[in-house]
């Protein structure tokens, strides 16, 4: 099987630092590859991750391009679209699997009868783009899936008569997560993400202050990865408004750090040696990924129960959950219950990246075996 993998062109896969999506992607892909599929990685030409065959029309990621005026960057994504497309053309592609929000899934559903089948997952809130998602077809040779139940849920009934189930996302730290030493904790709560309000950053920095508890936020803001690159940042782009306006005055560099984007060997550290990492959700949390890192590295959540988290997080076992926001800093304190071990044997029994390709491949298989029908029938 041949598949081309849509991951947009915002970010290389595996992204520098925070990528949602493409963090997805490169956690999908090898595992893909293990179980012998091909795959053509549409992507921009500074992804590193090892693929059958590379996709680009941008040598960089266009992140930063993406919060500026519509008028400024309205030919990024019909760009790379049309590349994939143009791909397509060549007929030896299986199904494309596609990640690019909006512009991909009315690509696929825009192509002829003879286009391979596809399968569009879904990494968003589902509120967003009414006119699309509500009124949406994809005949017979599109699907759709989510990456989790609660995210469906909410989808328009268009899009839900073109679903396939859901994806729970995984992690490699997932992978012998159950065999891995206990970490020593200290005495910090983290919350790791892009800075913005449906993350409610704002509010676990007042909520530090208020219960008495270390707090580190790490993760963007906007396309500013460290705390020396707000100098001079754009005034108008929104994530630096809300940092500027609701979560910079709580940041005292004591109780309250921001310490930017932080990767690699030291995000594992930061978040093992945390006591809790904290999820203040203001929205509907459709994945997840930060959720499951956190319990692959041993540290309970604890969190608005509200979108995927139910979930991803069992009450009183891996986590401590609840629907007021003022429960959160008792909550923080009362994690020193949830045992690590626990949480490192859930990440490792259902958030591997293998758990997550095989159930890909089964929609893989499902929806090009619906297309081979078709195909006989006529």
């Amino acid at each position: 099987m041949r598949v081309l993998v849509n991951a947009g062109p915002w970010l290389p896969v595996p992204p520098h630092g925070y990528g949602g999506i493409e963090n997805v992607v490169a956690t999908l892909i090898p595992e893909l590859r293990r179980l012998g599929v091909e795959v053509v990685l549409a992507s921009v030409g500074e992804s590193t991750l090892p693929v059958d065959e590379r996709l680009s029309v941008f040598g960089t990621g266009q992140f930063p391009q993406l919060q500026r005026p519509y008028n400024q960057v309205c030919g990024v994504v019909p760009a790379h679209q049309s590349a994939v497309v143009r791909r397509l053309d060549a007929g030896d592609i299986d199904l494309v699997h596609d990640h690019v929000e909006a512009a991909g899934l009315a690509t696929l559903a825009s192509l002829g009868p003879d286009a391979p089948p596809g399968l569009h997952t879904l990494h968003w809130d589902l509120a967003k783009h009414p006119e699309l998602y509500g009124g949406f077809d994809g005949g017979a040779r599109v699907r759709v899936n989510g990456v989790s139940a609660d995210q469906l849920s909410h989808a328009p009934e268009a899009l839900r008569a073109h679903a396939v189930g859901h994806v729970h996302l995984g992690t490699p730290l997932a992978t012998g997560a159950d065999k891995r030493p206990p970490h020593a904790k200290d005495g910090y709560v983290v919350v790791l993400g892009r800075i913005n309000p449906g993350k409610g950053q704002d509010l676990a920095a007042r909520l530090a202050h208020e219960a008495g508890f270390d707090l580190v936020l790490a993760g963007p803001v906007g396309p500013y990865h460290r705390p020396q690159d707000l100098n001079g940042a754009d005034p108008q782009n929104p994530d630096v408004r809300f940092w500027r306006e609701r979560v910079a005055p709580h940041v005292d560099g004591v109780r309250v750090r921001w310490v930017g984007t932080v990767t690699g060997v030291d995000r594992d550290d930061l978040v093992a040696g945390a006591r809790a990492a904290l999820f203040p959700l203001r929205w509907n949390e459709p994945g997840g990924t930060a959720v499951v890192e956190a319990l692959a590295l041993g540290t309970p959540v604890v969190g608005i129960a509200r979108g995927c988290l139910p979930e991803l997080v069992e009450h009183g076992r891996t986590g401590l959950l609840t629907t007021d926001e003022n429960e959160l800093g008792d909550l923080v304190h009362a994690s020193a219950a949830i045992a690590e071990a626990e949480c490192r044997a859930e990440a490792a029994r259902r958030f591997t990246p293998a758990v997550m390709a095989a159930s890909y491949l089964e929609l893989y298989e499902r929806l090009c075996a619906r297309d081979s029908r078709l195909a006989v029938t006529g």
